[in-house]
């Protein structure tokens, strides 16, 4: 079992709203990792930040319902990635959450269109959700990679098929840092 430390910072570059759900646990596979949703009022956070706040604020069970779907987006992404079987409780998850998928409507807006918000974050959570399936279940599940750092693994896509790294400012650094000391040293 982890042992999960609180972190303010949001990580919202991983592509697409899915994978920055997934990205809200920190250094996954490391002995201590980081929990970037500690409270419904991070969830509001993120969810405002995704574009997706919704009508009412989420409250505790929002957050374990959060949390839920985030370790089964982690899951079903890593079977994809290390093309292995996917785990049949993390597509049950999704398919909890796939119910709740409502279909947003469109908003006219200043300037252009803009989507109404979700009405509550089961919602919000259901769009993710559907988001997610799409592109797992879909040829652009190829363009998913995760961080080539072990105790990272965090999940982007890369539809250019380039990038090692989850950031270069991150674990791009950290690695390019181990592999001078380790010259060094040799």
């Amino acid at each position: 079992m982890r042992t999960l430390r609180a972190d303010r910072g949001l990580v919202l570059d991983a592509g697409a709203a899915w994978l920055d759900l997934v990205a809200t646990v920190g250094v996954r596979f490391a002995p201590v990792s980081t929990e970037r949703l500690e409270s419904p009022e991070r969830l509001a956070e993120w969810l405002a930040a995704e574009g997706l706040a919704p009508g009412r604020p989420p409250g505790p069970d929002d957050l374990a319902a959060a949390r839920e779907l985030r370790e089964a987006l982690a899951s079903l992404a890593l079977a994809v990635v290390d093309r292995v079987p996917a785990d049949p409780e993390a597509v049950a998850a999704l398919e909890r959450h796939l119910a709740a998928d409502r279909p947003r409507r469109l908003a006219a807006g200043s300037p252009g269109l803009g989507l109404e918000p979700p009405a509550d974050t089961a919602a919000a959570l259901g769009w993710v959700a559907r988001q997610a399936a799409d592109q797992l279940a879909a040829p652009q599940a190829a363009h998913l990679r995760a961080c080539a750092d072990p105790a990272c693994r965090s999940l982007y896509l890369d539809p250019g098929g380039r990038r090692r790294w989850c950031s270069s400012g991150r674990c791009g650094s950290r690695a390019r840092v181990r592999e001078h000391r380790r010259r060094l040293a040799g």
